[in-house]
């Protein structure tokens, strides 16, 4: 992030009189002081995030000082370059905050009871993860069912909640769910015998997922054309085309440290920690990865992240970064995403030949056995090195194609 030249002073902070209206002083980088009618004095932190302006209140100075302000201003900073809601985070912390200040030591009652399975049973999964199941109980259950015995919450109870949330299928069947799974905790623990929640499967119907698409090789010919074109910071470019040479997917990208490559062998071994799979994955480098990789060095190699953000070294290139640039970008495909480039690759792949095996195990796409999934961390290894600089080759004549304007088919082609 870019240095600020904040310019307030306590001084000039304590003679800010009030005025009819309120007003703001400004210190600098969106950070603000309100100044209102009654006298008092607010930090608020001002922002635009996917195009839309917000901001989120800090604290009352001089509660909240100068340094510390600014403090908090600089995490917040941080958290909008990374694509994530300084207002909405600080929602979550305060529901999850107010629930746990209200709760009984009895874990007898339902809100109680939940957040013991947070704690217990979610203890391995992400802190953002759990602040979204907290905020969903506390949106939508905990003001139906908490102080509840966990043995009185009926059927019923559980119809109701889910029914008020008809009109968004998705978060009703999640919310279900999530009851569900409470129950199914407490049963475990012997404080129940039947599951209320369990009926209910079916009773809202939840659409069909949509799945990413995935570009033909005539469209993908024109995206790769078009990422040079768009005028986008080198990081971004390079991380667009790693995350095509690479069948990645978006964060273990953007994340990617160099301490993780080794270009000499042509291979990158991602850290279990880092993986939807949480198995390490290693990635077998094609010729143009490695050039990818070489300019990008250049730039950040002295760094710990091999694409930092435009603005600040020290984190990763923001998801919402790579978002928006394929948003923007014209080739025919509005609705192309990053992680359509999997599906792209994969599809490629599979149509040129390649087995499904090696096609999985380039998506490392979770293997059930997990004998078989340790065996298969080094398996193939010729034939997934074959697949990726096969898929590297095929992009690069494609957009051969497309920048000549040949419209001779890719078969064709090949045979030539």
């Amino acid at each position: 992030m870019r240095h600020i030249n904040y310019t307030l002073t306590p001084t000039r902070i304590n003679n800010a009189k009030p005025k009819d209206k309120p007003y703001k002083l400004t210190d600098g980088g969106g950070l603000v002081l309100a100044v209102l009618p009654g006298g008092a004095k607010t930090w608020r932190y001002q922002y635009s995030l996917l195009g839309k302006r917000s901001w989120v209140t800090i604290g009352r100075y001089p509660e909240i000082g100068v340094a510390d302000a600014r403090d908090r201003h600089t995490e917040y900073r941080a958290m909008v370059e990374q694509g994530e809601d300084p207002a909405r985070a600080k929602q979550q912390d305060k529901a999850e905050r107010r629930a746990r200040a209200a709760i009984k030591a009895d874990d007898g009652q339902f809100k109680a009871f939940s957040l013991k399975w947070i704690d217990e049973r979610l203890a391995d999964k992400s802190e953002g993860y759990r602040k979204q199941i907290t905020s969903r109980l506390d949106r939508f259950v905990w003001p139906e069912i908490g102080r509840k015995a966990l043995d009185d919450v009926r059927p019923a109870d559980v119809l109701r909640i889910i029914e008020s949330l008809r009109p968004t299928p998705n978060t009703a069947e999640a919310v279900r769910t999530n009851i569900q799974q409470v129950y199914n905790y407490a049963i475990q623990k012997l404080l129940v015998e039947t599951n209320p929640a369990l009926p209910l499967r079916g009773v809202i119907t939840v659409p069909a997922a949509e799945h990413h698409r995935h570009l033909s090789e005539k469209e993908l010919g024109r995206f790769w054309r078009a990422v040079e074109k768009q005028g986008a910071h080198y990081a971004t470019i390079a991380a667009t085309k790693l995350l095509m040479y690479s069948m990645c997917r978006k964060a273990e990208v953007l994340r990617a440290k160099w301490a993780e490559f080794d270009l000499d062998k042509a291979q990158w071994d991602i850290p279990a920690e880092r993986m939807k799979s949480k198995r390490p994955q290693r990635v077998y480098l094609s010729r143009q990865a490695i050039e990818v990789l070489e300019l990008m060095a250049v730039h950040s190699g002295e760094g710990v992240y091999v694409f930092p953000s435009t603005q600040r070294a020290s984190v990763p290139l923001g998801d919402a970064t790579l978002n928006h640039f394929f948003k923007r970008m014209d080739f025919g495909v509005p609705e192309f995403s990053p992680h359509g480039t999997r599906g792209t690759a994969a599809t490629l792949l599979r149509e040129h030949g390649f087995s499904k095996e090696v096609v999985e195990l380039l998506l490392a796409h979770g293997e059930r056995n997990q004998t078989a999934a340790s065996y298969h961390h080094h398996e193939l290894e010729a034939d997934r090195r074959s697949a990726l600089q096969y898929l590297a080759d095929q992009i690069d004549r494609l957009a051969a194609i497309e920048a000549a304007g040949n419209v001779v088919s890719i078969g064709a082609a090949k045979a030539g």
